[in-house]
């Protein structure tokens, strides 16, 4: 493809995008006060009792709704978004590779809200319940909506992209970029590298770059296996197993 035709290929999966995640959006609209109810559970479980949160502008509360129903959207359009961007990179495979975009779109998405998934159930609590812990009688929290809400959707998307990493070393591997017995022998640089990775991807306090560099770190481990099961050096592996075998099978007929 020349270089007109991958700005073409990628205006029209943008525009796919796009329309995938305005679908997504419309369908979640419907249930935004439910969608951010669900939002707000995990900060209203820590907060004293008869808190309740504020908004400084009056337009607030309203694009609160249109960001919790847009960002559900996204997730919710996630198998199909993960699709097209694959789709992107598919002219550059080879064919044995482009049978491998279908189920790498689909854990793609799954990875995703997996990671989103345990950014609300696991992160959340702890984190909330660790700021609350500095509350006291002379300073009481009020958080407002649009500091909360840019704050939980930061780290909702912040594990998602986190939780994609074995796929990432899977498609390295299947290409031969990687191996595991390289991955192996990195291993100290990318614990810190997740370390700094969890800087720069969540917000700045100490309690959430700890509970997404863990899980980077054995995300890590999991693309280990994942290179040595799946990746290019075990095709390799089989290759030299089987002329070995052949050589051994001329050898003995030679012999006879």
């Amino acid at each position: 493809m020349t270089f007109t035709e991958h700005l073409e290929e990628l205006r029209k999966r943008l525009f796919r995008v796009v329309i995938a995640a305005f679908i997504g959006f419309l369908a979640c609209y419907g249930f935004k006060e439910d969608l951010f109810d669900l939002l707000m559970s995990p900060l209203i479980e820590v907060l004293p009792p008869e808190s309740t949160m504020i908004f400084t502008s009056l337009p607030e509360a309203f694009f609160t709704y249109l960001k919790v129903a847009f960002v559900a959207g996204v997730f919710l359009a996630s198998p199909y978004i993960f699709y097209q961007i694959w789709k992107f990179v598919g002219p550059g495979l080879y064919d044995t590779e482009k049978k491998f975009i279908l189920p790498i779109a689909f854990f793609s998405a799954l990875f995703f809200v997996t990671g989103a998934l345990f950014g609300y159930f696991i992160v959340f609590p702890i984190g909330f319940n660790f700021f609350m812990g500095f509350a006291t009688d002379m300073i009481q929290p009020m958080p407002s909506l649009r500091e909360y809400l840019s704050f939980s959707i930061k780290l909702l998307f912040a594990f998602g992209i986190a939780f994609e990493l074995p796929l990432f070393i899977f498609f390295l591997a299947r290409l031969g970029i990687v191996s595991s017995k390289t991955l192996r022998k990195q291993r100290k640089y990318a614990i810190l590298l997740a370390f700094i990775a969890s800087a720069l991807l969540t917000p700045p306090d100490i309690i959430s770059q700890v509970l997404m560099s863990g899980p980077l770190v054995v995300l890590y481990e999991l693309g280990i296996l994942v290179a040595y099961i799946w990746g290019k050096e075990r095709k390799d592996r089989k290759e030299k197993k089987k002329k070995k075998k052949e050589a051994e099978d001329q050898e003995q007929e030679d012999q006879s």
